[in-house]
């Protein structure tokens, strides 16, 4: 099989490096790939963003399978335009990645089909802001209704701090994506991130993982697209995980279906594990970053026949079902490492190198990297690698992941140094 993988980030090194272990591979392209990705397969110039181009590449190509790995491609419609095209294509069409594209339709749709989550209002100016602000009780969420690149989430502690972060946002903070704002109740418990495959009828659940947002340890500074993640996720239990399946995942799923718009991809379930139970944080379209890195690694068997699955329709088919999933009970830890100034001003063009070889249980994802006019690696991007490790436990994961961390030479870069601690016994 040729397979055309879409992105070129962490996430797409993890999903490349996994789907070029199947036996059915024998060609993978990527656009635009990195480094990381050009060991694996060809890759091909083409911004992830540029739907257009894509689809021209996809037709010149002719894969048998695309996997698309970022949101932006599949808010912008690249599935409608390949399966147009009678392409095999794993992700959702524009209308179904409306899940992560926009706040305020996720909210309405929990509302209609009763999945739990946390109290909103949507908001188009500040004065309604402000009105709704006053009735709740810090802390206060406010979240960007369009896409932001996991960056327009405000926590804000008092009163002032949100309604700043609310005109800031509505003045174009994220350009149109904070044009509409979503502002929620702070729900309290454990955050976790599940996964299930769908073909946009059947499901298939897949493992859990627990991700750290803040740029810096302590769970302090600002949001950003994902410092480091582990798995498993022990609040993520059997009993638990067919709460979130029944009262979550399956009616989201025979929802979207029923209103015309079925969901066919990798759904991402952000949850926060309160008292009371699950409750829906957000949803995303496609893999996490660095979550899928841990996923990729944990995961045993042969991720092709579950995409292609999900892309034919028919996941549970007596004749084609592929086999369930199956994980290494080894846990996972990544620890991304980024440039200095990120989420916010940092530079690009960062000398980085990096050791020769890895342990076999250690794995380096390139998140943003590229080759300069000599052939040197250097960063491009503000997360620029996950390093990711297999251990007995997240404990023993995590120092693995560190020790590798230390092999780097990455002068202009940083990372946290607390992933997976709150599972970690204290020293």
């Amino acid at each position: 099989m040729k397979v055309l993988l879409i992105g070129g980030g962490g996430r797409e090194h993890a999903l490349g490096w996994k789907i070029t272990q199947s036996p059915l591979v024998d060609e993978l392209v990527c656009a635009p790939g990195n480094p990381g990705l050009a060991a694996l397969g060809r890759c091909e110039p083409v911004s992830a963003e540029d739907v257009p181009a894509l689809t021209a590449l996809a037709l010149a190509e002719r894969p048998d399978l695309v996997v698309i790995g970022p949101e932006a491609p599949l808010a912008g419609g690249l599935a409608d335009h390949l399966t147009a095209h009678g392409m095999m294509v794993f992700g959702p069409s524009a209308k179904a990645a409306q899940l992560e594209s926009s706040k305020a339709f996720t909210k309405e749709f929990c509302d209609r089909h009763a999945i739990p989550t946390a109290g909103y209002r949507t908001v188009k100016t500040t004065a309604e802001a402000n009105e709704y602000l006053q009735m709740l009780a810090p802390p206060f969420v406010l979240k960007a209704d369009g896409l932001a690149a996991g960056k327009g989430v405000v926590i804000a502690q008092d009163l002032q701090e949100a309604q700043q972060a609310a005109a800031t946002l509505l003045d174009g903070q994220f350009g149109s994506a904070s044009k509409t704002l979503v502002i929620e109740e702070f729900l309290h418990g454990v955050e976790a991130s599940f996964f299930a495959f769908s073909d946009g009828r059947h499901v298939v659940p897949l493992i859990a993982a627990q991700d750290h947002k803040r740029a810096f340890d302590g769970d302090l500074g600002p949001n950003t697209g994902g410092m480091g993640a582990f798995s498993p996720a022990p609040q993520m239990d059997e009993a638990m995980t067919a709460r979130v399946m029944k009262e979550i995942i399956l009616p989201t799923i025979t929802g979207m279906a029923a209103e015309g718009n079925p969901f066919i991809g990798v759904l991402f379930a952000g949850l926060m594990i309160g008292s009371t139970g699950p409750k829906l944080i957000e949803y995303n379209v496609r893999f996490g970053d660095p979550e899928c890195q841990v996923l990729m690694m944990r995961l045993q068997s042969d991720l092709l026949p579950l995409l292609l699955a999900c892309a034919q329709g028919d996941l549970t088919n007596a004749a084609n079902r592929p086999p369930a999933p199956q994980w290494d009970e080894r846990a996972c830890a990544s620890v991304v490492m980024a440039a200095k100034g990120y989420p916010d001003t940092y530079q690009k063009h960062l000398a980085l190198s990096l050791p020769k070889q890895t342990a076999p249980a250690v794995q380096i994802f390139h998140a943003g990297t590229t080759l300069d006019k000599q052939d040197m690696l250097v960063s491009n991007g503000g997360r620029v690698l996950a390093v990711t490790a297999l251990g007995a436990n997240v404990t023993e994961a995590a120092a693995m992941a560190y020790q590798e961390c230390d092999r780097i030479n990455f002068p202009d870069g940083f990372y946290r140094t607390d992933i997976g601690a709150s599972v970690r016994p204290a020293k």
